[in-house]
């Protein structure tokens, strides 16, 4: 990047930004590496030494235009730059939107020529994804920027004296929650725009109850400038300070526009049938009577308090459970379960929520603290009991709902740790007559789990975030659900007026949200539009029954130029998209196939951006011809969750932070287990895991360094006898380590510990703790659990010996092996662990659904390799020798090909002690 006379302008806007690069010959210059970055901002510090009047970019024009039709959002987002300076400028359009919503355009529009974006299947996607991705650029668009949005980006060079105008569009259905809707803009200009606007036309024929607009940038001199004009059935909000309006202060060029810009409104409802809107042959059925009494609730709270809960996360969820008793109806039903690897219900049953009952319930859990391991399955199915047992005696009222509310932070690793049998038990014990609410509590959780879980079982999944905030989190999705109107709601319609229905059949209406239902009509004979709602209620059945009725938009909205248009299809195709998306993860594989397929059509044919689809934009040509084209995808809550962690400069991945103190910040190497071999790096919050199979009695290279003479071997073993499944299980039963130049030789396996120096041998037996200190060995034998070895001045390992019930019909005793300790290895240390001590250089990239929701694929490049790997998880014992800890990992199929030098037959040696 040498003679570079630009520098990257941040130029932000309410949802995006822009910033730029220029070059003294006008050739494109995409730079992402940290060299490339630092030289540009050296050029920064050049530039600001120059003329303030220099002409560079300039961003004319930045505007977000938010029409609202019956809940029905449609934005576009659209900005115009001008490139004043007499050299090409690489300007990056950046923009945040809700994660809720989808894409459906963008284009670029450069010299009176539009670039427009197109959808297409993801994997039709993949090649030139994967093109880009080789080529060293970042490929992909969209980023999880916090917690409620997207972040879209793209660059493109301008040629000088010219502009660029980018066009972003996408839609979504507002949700009503807590009795309101929102629209969120984020606003983060970071310097000033000429024309700034932000305009939102809300068009609701129910009638809005109210509407209100904040922000938290809005200051005293600010909010005049927020214009609202509210009608009965028509609001209008915008906000477009001049360029000195939005200064810090009088002639500097920083902003006071910095973060949210929010509106909430609702809408009237004075009818028990809901409101139905009728445009162009598709419907919109809103349900969300007035007036109706809670139903009371059998609630059970199963919170885990293992060890990785300790601190904070402890803390907070006892203070949010303290808010949630406080706000039990006194006619509702409650338990506490408290969960590590044992089970302890605070009563054996549950109790009506009477003040006293309340105060003691609050006394206990000020008493919660945190221990032991995480056993989910157990805790899930003791809840169900309790339920089932109350219903059985009585002892719970009939007209009621049954409700688990399960909060956790970890893996299972105790009892039941397969989580799709897991989900089996839970789904077969619960049986579709109550709701199971699951709350992932921070980054360690497997969230897809959790999902699934939940959806099996008539409820839905939330993460909560670990921050200060996380009681509120807590509290706001109790009261989310805490107040339960109706139970098995059922919308009906004519057969022979209506087709392709979305989801009619409801398990709970909650106070403060909404039903909707969406479907295209047969014919326009509104004389035969019957419909009828119905559901169980407090003291009585709900039953209401009405005609549908077409509203005339010409009439109600008279002086619009908007075209109401489409508005109802497209919100029936984004319901019936995300509807299919939720049952695509659930069902059996062909319930799951046939959702999948159908939800990919309707993307491809409404032009929306979901998790099965991507937007392929494809840049105008350079000087230096054509260039890779970038690629938009939509992300699921899962990949969201991995790309936090990828993307987290902090130790303690999938771990909780008061347990950093146990695990060195520096990689750890290990195999345990059937074999698995797992790499964690904890300078990418990461790791890499892959297992070996082969035949019992196979002595496999796991350390070998020639210049320090260090040599580690393993011997596997096989399961007694072929269990009933056919599978044979080995592990590593007996460890052969030599360090040549000091002399030394140890023989570890499952019976004894055997020192070899100068002609002697020493030999320690597992059944006492005992410790040996020599000039060139140091070794610690804990009793029955592991030999920790320290050589000289180059290596510290760690071998953990697992014991199995002795009477086992099928597994043996067998050794963990780990390193701990490997910086002063020579840089050409190899083996199925050595080859990766001095670290290892890998890209992921490109998440997309697994075989299982909760394990996710992904492509690797590594070692000059594309890889399909996916998420996993494999044991770290370390710490706990008899149920270890889940560390997520990305796992290498087929024994590790591709990530591990040569194929694996290449680390078998002939004896533990030899080194071919």
């Amino acid at each position: 990047m040498s003679g570079l006379l630009g520098v990257r302008l941040l130029l932000l806007w309410g949802f995006a930004c822009l910033w730029l690069c220029s070059s003294a010959s006008g050739d494109l210059l995409i730079s992402r590496d940290n060299e490339a970055l630092q030289e540009t901002r050296e050029a920064a510090r050049r530039l600001q030494k120059r003329s303030p009047n220099e002409k560079t970019v300039e961003v004319y024009r930045v505007a977000v235009d938010c029409t609202v039709t019956s809940r029905f959002a449609h934005t576009v987002m659209t900005s115009m730059a001008v490139n004043k300076a007499n050299v090409s400028q690489e300007i990056f359009f950046e923009m945040e939107l809700p994660k809720t919503a989808f894409i459906t355009n963008f284009s670029m529009e450069i010299e009176s020529k539009m670039y427009v974006g197109e959808v297409k299947e993801k994997e039709k996607a993949k090649e030139q994804y994967r093109k880009a991705v080789s080529s060293g650029q970042t490929a992909g668009l969209v980023k999880a920027s916090g917690r409620k949005m997207e972040k879209f980006s793209v660059s493109v060079n301008i040629a000088a004296e010219s502009n660029v105008t980018f066009i972003l569009t996408y839609e979504e259905l507002l949700q009503r929650k807590l009795g309101q809707y929102e629209i969120l803009t984020r606003v983060k200009p970071k310097t000033l725009v000429q024309e700034f606007e932000i305009v939102t036309n809300i068009y609701e024929p129910q009638g809005l109850s109210y509407v209100d607009t904040h922000a938290t940038f809005l200051s005293n001199e600010l909010l005049p400038l927020v214009e609202k004009t509210v009608t009965d059935k028509k609001a209008r909000i915008s906000f477009s300070p001049t360029m000195d309006q939005q200064r810090k202060c009088p002639g500097c060029d920083g902003t006071l526009i910095d973060g949210d810009f929010i509106i909430k409104y609702d809408v009237n409802r004075q009818t028990s049938l809901g409101d139905i809107q009728i445009v162009n042959g598709y419907f919109v059925h809103f349900f969300a009577p007035p007036d109706l009494p809670r139903v009371p609730k059998n609630v059970v709270f199963v919170i885990d308090r293992s060890g990785s809960m300790s601190g904070i996360k402890m803390q907070q969820t006892r203070e949010a459970m303290l808010a949630i008793l406080k706000d039990l109806h006194e006619e509702d039903y409650f338990a506490l379960i408290p969960f590590d690897s044992s089970i302890e219900p605070w009563k054996e049953s549950l109790i009506k929520a009477t003040k006293g009952n309340v105060a003691e319930a609050m006394a206990y859990v000020k008493k919660i603290n945190d221990r032991g391991a995480t056993d989910i399955n157990g805790a899930v199915l003791r809840g169900v009991e309790m339920l089932v047992q109350g219903k059985q005696s009585k002892t719970l009222p009939d007209r009621s709902v049954d409700m688990i509310i399960l909060l956790t932070d970890g893996m299972p690793n105790v009892g039941v740790s397969d989580t799709s049998v897991i989900q089996q038990n839970v789904r077969s014990a619960i049986g579709g007559n109550m709701s199971l609410f699951c709350l992932g509590f921070g980054n360690s959780v497997d969230y897809g789990f959790l999902d699934v879980m939940s959806q099996q079982n008539k409820g839905l999944a939330r993460r909560i975030y670990e921050a200060s905030d996380a009681t509120l989190q807590l509290q706001g999705f109790y009261d989310e659900v805490s107040s339960p109107l109706l139970s098995e709601v059922d919308l009906r319609y004519p057969d022979n007026v209506v087709e392709l229905l979305t989801t009619n059949h409801f398990n709970q209406l909650f106070n403060g949200s909404e039903i909707v239902v969406a479907g295209r009509l047969m014919d326009n004979d509104m004389d035969n539009f019957l419909l009828e709602v119905t559901g169980q209620g407090f003291e009585e059945d709900f039953k209401v029954q009405g005609q549908a009725k077409a509203l005339d938009w010409g009439v109600m909205y008279p002086d619009e130029k908007y075209v109401f248009g489409d508005f109802t299809e497209r919100l029936w195709a984004y319901l019936t998209i995300q509807q299919l998306l939720d049952k695509s993860k659930t069902g059996a594989s062909d319930e799951k196939a046939n959702a999948t397929a159908k939800a990919l059509d309707m993307s491809l044919q409404y032009s929306f951006v979901t998790p099965l689809t991507s937007m392929v934009v494809t840049k105008p040509e350079t000087e230096d011809g054509p260039d890779s084209p970038l690629i938009a995808d939509k992300l699921t809550e899962v990949q969201r969750q991995l790309a936090e962690k990828m993307s987290a400069r902090h130790y303690g991945y999938a771990r909780s932070p008061p347990r950093l103190a146990h695990y060195p910040p520096s990689p750890t190497y290990f195999v345990d287990g059937d074999p698995h071999f797992m790499i964690e790096l904890p300078d990418r919050d990461d790791a890499l895991c892959f297992n070996i199979n082969d035949k019992p009695g196979t002595i496999f290279n796991l350390v070998r360094d020639a210049q320090s003479g260090i040599l580690v071997n393993g011997q596997i073993i096989g399961d007694k006898k072929i269990p009933p499944d056919g599978k044979i299980n080995t592990y590593f039963w007996r460890f052969g380590i030599v360090h040549k130049t000091l002399g030394v030789r140890l023989e570890v396996n499952t019976q004894d510990i055997s020192v070899f120096q100068d002609g002697k041998r020493i030999k320690l037996p597992w059944s006492d703790t005992a410790s040996l200190k020599g000039p060139n060995v140091d070794l610690l034998v804990t009793k029955d659990r592991s030999l920790k070895v320290t050589l000289k001045d180059s290596v510290k390992f760690v071998i953990l010996l697992h014991k199995v019930w002795e009477k086992h019909p099928y597994h043996r005793d067998y050794l963990g092996f780990y390193t701990l300790d490997s910086h002063l290895l020579s840089p050409s240390v190899h083996g199925l662990l050595g080859q990766f001590y001095h670290g290892i250089e890998y890209e992921v990239t490109d998440l997309r659904p697994g075989e299982f929701p909760e394990k996710p694929d992904a492509t690797m490049f590594v070692k000059g390799q594309e890889l399909n790997v996916t998420r996993g998880w494999q044991r770290d014992f370390r710490h706990d020798v008899k149920n270890g800890e889940n560390v997520p990992c990305w796992f290498i199929h087929t024994n590790g090909t591709g990530l591990i030098d040569g194929d694996a037959t290449d680390y078998v040696v002939s004896g533990l002690f030899k080194t071919v």
